[in-house]
């Protein structure tokens, strides 16, 4: 099949400091897509590849408590709903999920196309098209300004929107570790408190990751979870791959990104583990992901509004 290959804007420079303002169009630099920013979050970025261990940990221990985070902007942006199947298999575009707001407790339900992408992931750009990006909330959320540098403002829907759901959109850790060349990041989400079987259930979503930062060609092949509840509880979780795959992450691919959920009958705990990782002539390698927090920071949670658009 020919692909016909057309312009859809002129690139911009990108911004070294200062942040994207709501309404900027943007390439996805690892996934390729196209976006707009909806707004930004300034994220503590727990990096530890900059910052070693000051003393090396007790065995058992669940990472260092010496990782400082820095403040980092991430955005919450909208993807093009036509660059959703190219990139189906690389990063899911269901990646922002709630818990749902009845009875039954273990449902859960997404809103498809919204993506959390960091500061240095937008190659931004700008467009002459009054509607660029297509999505079923693209002109629910943002309005075509002429006037305004980048030419879309958020209407009052975005702005109500987000102040409604801020706990559930909310970033505030994100954690790094490089391990021979494979870099994984994690964010941890709280997504609040079901009662069930007179116990509570407290339940975090998590966005994960993977990047090859090197020019070998590996594969993903294992998980290994520990997971540690407040309630004193030590869970090992060991699985083939990951969400049911298990990716080739090469130069020409080098990422891969998915989300997934924990439960804890403990308002906090912490997750750590590593990926075995498979080289083209069949060794292996472990991979650590960094450790980190699980807090139910925010108990009172009501169900989010508004999700039924």
């Amino acid at each position: 099949t020919r692909k016909i290959l057309e312009t859809v804007g002129v690139f911009e420079a990108v911004k070294q400091h200062g942040k994207y303002e709501t309404g900027q169009l943007f390439l996805h630099s690892v996934f390729g897509y196209r976006g707009i920013v909806l707004f930004p979050w300034h994220a503590r970025l727990y990096d530890r590849d900059i910052t070693p261990p000051i003393k090396p940990e007790p065995p058992g221990a669940h990472g260092s408590k010496e990782v400082k985070g820095k403040t980092h902007t991430y955005y919450q942006v909208l993807i093009d709903t036509r660059d959703c199947p190219h990139i189906s298999q690389r990063s899911q575009t269901e990646a922002v999920t709630f818990l749902a707001n009845h009875d039954d407790s273990r449902a859960l339900y997404a809103i498809p196309g919204l993506d959390y992408v960091s500061h240095e992931d937008i190659l931004p750009y700008n467009s002459t098209e009054q509607v660029p990006i297509q999505h079923e909330l693209f002109e629910r959320f943002l309005m075509y300004n002429p006037a305004k540098s980048p030419p879309f403002t958020a209407r009052d829907t975005l702005k109500a929107w987000q102040e409604k759901n801020h706990p559930w959109l909310e970033l505030s850790d994100v954690h790094r570790e490089t391990t021979e060349n494979i870099r994984v990041t994690v964010i941890p989400f709280y997504m609040g408190m079901r009662e069930a079987q007179n116990s509570h259930v407290y339940w975090w979503r998590y966005c994960i990751r993977l990047e090859n930062m090197g020019s070998e060609v590996v594969q993903l092949r294992e998980r290994h979870w520990r997971i540690f509840s407040l309630s004193g509880t030590l869970e090992t979780v060991r699985g083939r791959g990951v969400v049911g795959r298990e990716p080739v992450l090469s130069k020409e691919q080098p990422a891969f990104q998915y989300s997934s959920h924990v439960s804890l009958q403990a308002p906090s705990g912490h997750m750590w583990g590593t990926f075995r990782i498979e080289r083209t002539d069949g060794s292996h390698f472990d991979v650590r992901i960094p450790p980190f927090s699980l807090e139910s920071n925010k108990d009172d949670k009501a169900p989010p509004a508004g999700y039924t658009f």
